[in-house]
């Protein structure tokens, strides 16, 4: 039973956070979306700050092998991560990147949180070094540092702009990035 209320109030803050924000929702909003008592809460969350840790932590592991998974069914190929996140962005709830979104409420950079974008974002690109790697590019950690650029400033403009074709920009601009190497 206390798995099940971790796991409630893990899904609902990652829904409400998402959608609302952060600073937004309160612990008494938290409880009445979750149906889990204030006890139990802070049996498992010392505060409203640990549930967003733990909410980012298992959302990073979750989008990882969501991305790994996708870029796999579409081919494989290191271009194939903008297709996949275009799709993303292209649901109706598309809000940007929850990483970035959290960093940009929590403004102290000595936030743990502003840790676990940093890793999530250093993981991320990890992962497009290794597709590059893959491709056989030139210098594969300086191509995915740039790609990830790419990769959050289209999510930042389709988030604003409400529009996915920012991935499809994206893209052509890192097929440079292979045809150069």
């Amino acid at each position: 039973m206390a798995v099940r209320a971790r796991a409630r109030l893990l899904a609902a803050a990652r829904e409400l956070f998402y959608s609302e924000g952060i600073r937004a929702v309160g612990v008494e909003r938290l409880l009445e979306a979750s149906g889990v008592g204030r006890a139990s809460f802070y049996r498992h969350f010392g505060s409203k700050d640990d549930l967003v840790a733990a909410m980012l932590d298992d959302y990073d592991v979750e989008y990882r092998t969501w991305l790994r998974t996708r870029v796999g069914e579409l081919g494989g190929d290191a271009l194939a991560v903008f297709d996949a996140v275009a799709e993303h962005a292209e649901q109706s709830h598309f809000r940007g990147c929850a990483f970035l979104n959290t960093m940009a409420e929590i403004a102290d950079p000595a936030d743990p949180v502003h840790a676990r974008v940093a890793a999530h974002k250093s993981a991320v690109t990890g992962y497009l070094a290794e597709l590059l790697t893959d491709t056989g590019v030139e210098a594969p950690d300086h191509v995915a540092a740039r790609w990830m650029m790419l990769l959050d400033g289209a999510v930042v403009t389709a988030s604003y702009r409400k529009d996915a074709t920012a991935f499809s920009r994206a893209r052509e601009i890192a097929t440079r990035d292979l045809s150069v190497h």
